[in-house]
């Protein structure tokens, strides 16, 4: 029987760090920021905290 295939849009959008904490872009930041002010608009870069079980990560990213 086969193991699990990662997920590969998962892996894309996702990062997993050393300790096992789950950081994903911080959502609303594709389109209609022209309107926004500059503060709005640069608290939106960088990752932020992802809150997922550990049963669905394993079922997305099996190896890790």
């Amino acid at each position: 029987m086969k193991g699990s295939k990662t997920n590969k849009s998962f892996q894309k959008r996702f990062k997993i760090t050393k300790k096992g904490k789950v950081l994903a872009r911080k959502p609303g930041q594709n389109h209609f920021n022209a309107k926004e002010g500059g503060s709005k608009t640069m608290s939106k870069k960088g990752l932020a905290s992802f809150n997922i079980s550990t049963k669905n990560l394993s079922r997305f990213l099996p190896h890790g």
